[in-house]
C-alpha cells in the first residue's frame, strides 16, 4: 500500500499543480461513492477526469487533515458523515 507523507509548508510551496475546488469535490464524491477501502491506483482509475499524482496527494493530505478520510494499510476510506446521516443513525439507535 502506498503511504502518504505529510506535506510540509516548504513542500506545499513547491507544488506545481494546486488542486482546484472542482477537483477536490470530484475526489470527495468518488471516495464517498466507493463504499469500501480503495487504493490510490484504484482511485485514479475511478476518477472521471485524470488528476496528476502530486495533485491527488495534496488533495488526500487535505482530506485526511480535515478528518474526512482515513488512510490505512487496506486503502483509503471515506469516514465523514453529514449531520443528516448522523441524525438518521441516532433515530435508529436504542437509548441505554
Amino acid at each position: 500500500m502506498y503511504k502518504l507523507k505529510r506535506l510540509s509548508t516548504k513542500r506545499m510551496e513547491s507544488v506545481l499543480h494546486a488542486p482546484r475546488l472542482g477537483t477536490v469535490l470530484m475526489v470527495e464524491e468518488t471516495l464517498r461513492d466507493a463504499g469500501e477501502a480503495i487504493s490510490v491506483a484504484e482511485l485514479k482509475r475511478k476518477l472521471p477526469k485524470k488528476v496528476m499524482h502530486q495533485t491527488l496527494l495534496v488533495i488526500l493530505d487535505y482530506l485526511q487533515d480535515s478528518s474526512k478520510i482515513l488512510i490505512s494499510s487496506k486503502g483509503i476510506v471515506w469516514t465523514y458523515a453529514t449531520r443528516e446521516e448522523l441524525n438518521a443513525l441516532l433515530a435508529k439507535g436504542r437509548e441505554i
